[in-house]
């Protein structure tokens, strides 16, 4: 057998071989996942109001305490203006939000934080923004309800406004228990303060209608008038005559 004869039996093997096996399988080109927040930086969102307008919230803060500090970046790329807004940090934010309240076109940054004391309150700080000025808001603090309150916050953003809800409690210490209402307040911004208004009260601590009082009613006499005098006289005189 001949050299070329050989070379051609070999390479005929070889492409019979390579037919007969299955094609491998190709890995899936996962998609690569978002980089975590690295430290010092806990935590980082970023809220677009409008086309070039900016606002990344982040907090920082290095050690084992809750403790830390946000700061606000806004960024105007429109007219190449950077401002910083900072601030002390009691907790971990939970979540941030955008509206406006008093619809003046100019936006509030709302943080949410979840407070380090024994219940976990719910702390807010809120911001106006005009330009490239922050106006720190006051947020208004619970009053009446303060009793019933354990924490367990759930807020959102509904036709501008900011809402609040949390579940009531039989009191706001450890041993408090669900007495299965809730409390619902609205937040609105006039002026340059943070206004709230109550629109869900715990039902459970309703105040219980009066019941109705009982009047007793009394038989009125009938009234004497010169009329029926005539007609008693007039009925006496004719019993007489009869007799």
């Amino acid at each position: 057998m001949c050299v070329r004869s050989v070379f051609y039996i070999l390479f005929s093997c070889a492409i019979f071989s390579g037919c007969s096996q299955e094609p491998k399988k190709v890995a899936a080109n996962n998609a690569p996942k978002a980089d975590a927040v690295k430290a010092p930086f806990k935590y980082q969102k970023m809220i677009e109001v409008a086309p070039g307008q900016y606002y990344d919230v982040m907090s920082w803060g290095r050690g084992a305490g809750k403790e830390s500090v946000y700061m606000i970046l806004h960024s105007d790329s429109s007219n190449q203006k950077f401002t910083t807004t900072t601030g002390d940090l009691d907790g971990a934010i939970t979540d941030v939000y955008n509206s406006d309240m008093d619809m003046d076109g100019n936006p509030e940054i709302l943080i949410q934080a979840k407070g380090t004391d024994s219940i976990n309150f719910t702390h807010i700080y809120a911001y106006e923004f005009k330009g490239s000025n922050a106006q720190k808001l006051d947020f208004p603090k619970l009053q009446s309800s303060k009793k019933n309150y354990r924490g367990d916050d759930k807020f959102y953003i509904s036709e501008g406004k900011l809402i609040r809800e949390f579940p009531s409690y039989t009191s706001s210490g450890s041993d408090g228990k669900l007495t299965g209402g809730k409390y619902k307040f609205e937040y609105s911004l006039q002026g340059n303060e943070l206004a709230i208004n109550t629109l869900v009260k715990d039902s459970t601590q309703m105040e219980k209608p009066e019941p109705a009082k009982t009047v007793k009613k009394t038989e009125e006499k009938p009234k004497v008038t010169k009329s029926t005098k005539k007609k008693k006289v007039v009925a006496k005189k004719r019993r007489r005559r009869r007799r």
